[in-house]
C-alpha cells in the first residue's frame, strides 16, 4: 500500500486559479515544492468528467462533455499533488473526490475563497457560515475515500470563533488544515494575522499549513520558514510569490524570471497547456514588464507557437510537437491492432465491448473465467464495478491472481460491464472465452460436472485446448504483448 502524503514540515504550493495548472505544478515541483495544490475545481463540472487516459501526453485527462480538459495530471506529481474542489454539498464532493482518487495524493475542499463565483454556490468562505456544512462535506469525504482529506479556511472575525470552527475540523478526521490568515472581507494588502494562525496551530493536534505572507513576509526560499517560526505552523502554503516567481521554492535562491519562464513555457508546450492559461501566467510572471516589448508580443500571441517565437523556444516547439506527433502514430499504429492491452498504471486495459450476439452459446465469458479459476484451483474471479453519474454508464474491474483487467469502454449495464472485464482477462491470458467461431472449449457447467463425475473426456478435452492454446501463445508472444503508455 502506498504511503499517505504527509502534511508536516512541507512547503506547498497553494490552491490558485488559473495559475495553479500542470505546467506550475510540475516547475514548483523541480524547484523544491514539497507539495502542489490544484486551482480549485468546482464539483458540479468535475462530476460531468471522464478520465480518460492520454498516451500521447503521457498524463490522465479530466474531460468535460464540451471536450474540455478540467484536470490534467501526471505520474511525476501524483504522490504529492493535492486535488482541491468548489463544493456545497456532501454526495457530490464525494462523486467528484472517488473520480479522482487513484491519480491524486491527497483531496482539498476549499472553504476559504471569497470571490464570488465561488461564494454564489455557497461555495469556499460561504461555508464558513456554515460549519454544519463543513462537518457534513469533511466527514462525508474521510469516511468515504482511501486518500488524506484537508480544507483550507480563512480566519472569523473572532478568534473565539475560529478555534471553535477549527476544532470541529478536526474532529472531522481531516489529515491536515490549511489556514489563511485573513478575514473572507480583508485583500491581499491587509497584513496576515500571524497571531490567529499562531492561536490555531496550539489549539488542534494534526497540521496547520499557514498561508497568506506574500505580501511582505515571503519574498524567497529563506523568508519561508522565517514565515512558518512566525506563526508556529507545521507548514507553509506559498501562493503569489510562486505565482510570480515559482523558484521562491529553491533553497539555492531565487532564479531570473527570463529563466523561469523559459522553463515554464516548456512544460507548457510538452504537456500542451491551453496557450490562454500559458500566456496568463507568463503574465504574472512579467508583472510590471508586461508593457514591454516582451510582454506586447507575448499578449498578441493566439498559439503556443507564437508564445515561444517571443522567448527564442521555436526549435524546442518543433521538436516536441515532432516526438508527440511521432508517438501519436506509433499509438495509432497499435489501435489499429485491438487484441492489443495497454497498461493503465497496474490495470491491464483493453478496448472491448461485450456484444451478447456475439455469445450465443450457454457459457458467458464470467462462466468462462470462473470455471478456469476452478479448474486451475485459483481464487475465484473478483469484480469492482463503478457508475458514471453524467449517463449512468458501467465500468468494472476483474481481478485475478492478484493481477487487474478492465475494458477501457463503458457499458450500459453492470451486467455487461463485467462480461466486457472479463474477456479482456481471459484475452490477455490466452483463455477461451465462448465467441462465436471459436474452437471448442470443452467447458461444461456445474451441473454437467456432477452428471459425468465418472466420465474423463471433457476434462481431458478442456486440458488439452488449455495446453495447446498456451503453447501456441508461448511461440507467438505477439498476441499477448501488452504494451505500457502509462508511465
Amino acid at each position: 500500500m502506498d504511503s499517505l502524503l504527509c502534511f508536516r514540515n512541507v512547503n506547498a504550493l497553494a490552491p490558485m486559479v488559473r495559475v495553479g495548472t500542470l505546467p506550475t505544478r510540475l516547475l514548483s515541483l523541480d524547484y523544491g515544492a514539497d507539495i502542489v495544490y490544484s486551482e480549485e475545481l468546482i464539483d458540479i463540472k468535475m462530476a460531468q468528467c471522464q478520465r480518460v487516459v492520454n498516451e500521447v501526453l503521457e498524463t490522465v485527462d479530466f474531460v468535460a462533455p464540451d471536450e474540455r480538459v478540467m484536470f490534467r495530471t501526471c505520474e511525476k506529481e501524483k504522490d504529492r499533488v493535492v486535488f482541491q474542489m468548489g463544493t456545497a454539498d456532501p454526495d457530490r464532493a464525494l462523486i467528484v473526490a472517488r473520480l479522482v482518487e487513484n491519480d491524486v495524493a491527497a483531496i482539498d475542499v476549499n472553504m476559504g475563497c471569497p470571490k464570488e463565483y465561488s461564494t454564489k454556490g455557497g461555495m469556499g468562505a460561504a461555508l464558513l457560515s456554515d460549519p454544519d456544512k463543513i462537518e457534513a462535506i469533511l466527514r462525508t469525504l474521510v469516511n468515504g475515500v482511501s486518500k488524506p482529506v484537508t480544507c483550507k479556511i480563512r480566519i472569523l472575525p473572532t478568534l473565539e470563533d475560529t478555534l471553535s470552527l477549527v476544532k470541529r475540523i478536526e474532529n472531522t478526521g481531516v489529515a491536515a488544515i490549511a489556514v489563511h490568515g485573513r478575514l473572507k472581507d480583508e485583500r491581499p494588502r491587509h497584513p496576515v494575522h500571524c497571531d490567529f494562525i499562531q492561536a490555531i496551530a496550539e489549539a488542534v493536534s494534526i497540521p496547520v499549513i499557514a498561508n497568506g505572507g506574500s505580501l511582505d513576509r515571503v519574498k524567497a526560499h529563506a523568508d519561508i520558514e522565517v514565515f512558518r517560526k512566525a506563526t508556529g505552523a507545521s507548514s507553509v502554503m506559498v501562493a503569489r510569490a510562486a505565482m510570480w516567481n515559482p523558484s521562491v521554492f529553491r533553497s539555492q535562491g531565487l532564479l531570473s524570471v527570463e529563466e523561469v519562464m523559459e522553463e515554464y513555457l516548456k512544460y507548457a508546450i510538452r504537456y500542451d497547456n491551453h496557450a490562454f492559461n500559458t500566456k496568463y501566467c507568463l503574465c504574472q510572471m512579467l508583472r510590471d514588464k508586461v508593457e514591454s516589448p516582451l510582454g506586447k508580443q507575448l499578449k498578441s500571441a493566439q498559439t503556443n507557437e507564437e508564445i515561444c517565437e517571443g522567448y527564442g523556444l521555436q526549435e524546442y516547439y518543433k521538436k516536441t510537437q515532432a516526438e508527440l506527433q511521432a508517438r501519436r502514430e506509433a499509438i495509432q499504429t497499435n489501435h489499429n491492432h485491438p487484441d492489443q492491452p495497454v497498461l493503465d498504471g497496474d490495470v491491464t486495459t483493453m478496448r472491448v465491448k461485450f456484444e451478447r450476439r456475439e455469445y450465443p452459446g450457454e457459457f458467458s465469458p464470467k462462466m468462462f473465467l470462473l470455471e478456469w479459476s476452478r479448474k486451475e484451483n485459483l481464487e475465484q474471479p473478483r469484480y469492482e464495478t463503478v457508475q458514471r453519474s453524467q449517463d449512468r454508464a458501467f465500468q468494472s474491474m476483474v481481478t485475478m491472481t492478484g493481477k487487474k483487467y478492465r475494458s477501457t469502454l463503458w457499458e450500459k449495464s453492470k451486467k455487461y460491464a463485467e462480461q466486457a472485464s472479463a474477456i479482456v482477462c481471459l484475452r490477455v491470458l490466452g483463455l477461451p472465452e465462448g465467441r462465436a467461431g471459436e474452437e471448442y472449449s470443452g467447458l461444461v457447467g456445474k451441473r454437467k460436472r456432477e452428471e459425468k463425475s465418472n466420465e474423463t473426456p471433457d476434462e481431458e478435452d478442456t486440458t488439452a485446448y488449455f495446453g495447446a492454446r498456451k503453447r501456441h501463445l508461448s511461440e507467438n508472444p505477439e498476441e499477448k504483448r501488452v504494451t505500457n503508455y502509462s508511465k
